[in-house]
């Protein structure tokens, strides 16, 4: 089963992941992060104030994505550099992903990129406060990526926002699962797992 899992910046997605693997540790369940295709910097594209911007869907090497996640359906192993922000790229790590039963897929783009769009099963979108995603990206990006608080807002504005309404926003509806990531994330959580779980014994039968 190919679960996808969407959401905007500091919306949970990791979080989510986490959870979902943890409720699956039997299954032994695969994790393909999108975020390990990001393009060198040096090709990323430069905005009108001369900073790059991430947060479009050129920012990603799509082909290698889709070729990597398609290896993995067909069940074969796929090697990747796993990709830290800021990091020199010789300082990736390579890792091996196995296949397996359940195939978590995760990443801004899920929906945007039709050939990874067409291989999910099942599709999670992440809704939440935007005060709470800009809050946690404050938190994420100046403890752990160097960014100052400047940096920031002027990305979640003029990067962040645009992403969001362009790429992520139109496929809402369509997804299979509507993940509330506030106080109902619980109840959500168990209604999603439930809803999974029916579909894995479906496909066994």
């Amino acid at each position: 089963m190919i679960i996808g899992i969407c959401g905007g910046s500091g919306s949970g997605k990791t979080t989510l992941l986490n959870r979902l693997y943890t409720e699956y540790k039997d299954l032994r369940p695969s994790v393909f992060s999108m975020d390990n295709y990001y393009r060198p910097i040096e090709h990323q594209h430069i905005d009108e104030n001369g900073e790059v911007n991430f947060d479009l869907p050129t920012a990603l090497d799509e082909e290698r994505l889709v070729n990597d996640l398609q290896k993995l359906v067909r069940g074969e192993e796929i090697v990747v550099k796993e990709y830290h922000f800021n990091s020199p790229p010789d300082k990736h790590v390579l890792i091996t992903i196995k296949p397996s039963d359940i195939l978590i897929v995760e990443g801004l783009f899920l929906f945007h990129y039709p050939k990874v769009r067409e291989l999910l099963e099942f599709s999670v979108f992440i809704q939440v406060d935007q005060k709470i995603q800009l809050d946690r990206r404050l938190y994420r990006d100046q403890e752990t990526r160097g960014y100052s608080r400047e940096a920031i807002l002027y990305q979640w504005e003029n990067h962040v926002l645009p992403c969001f309404d362009n790429y992520l926003l139109p496929y809402q509806e369509g997804a299979d699962f509507l993940f509330r990531n506030d106080s109902n994330a619980d109840e959500d959580f168990n209604a999603l797992t439930k809803e999974i779980s029916l579909r894995l014994a479906e496909q066994k039968v």
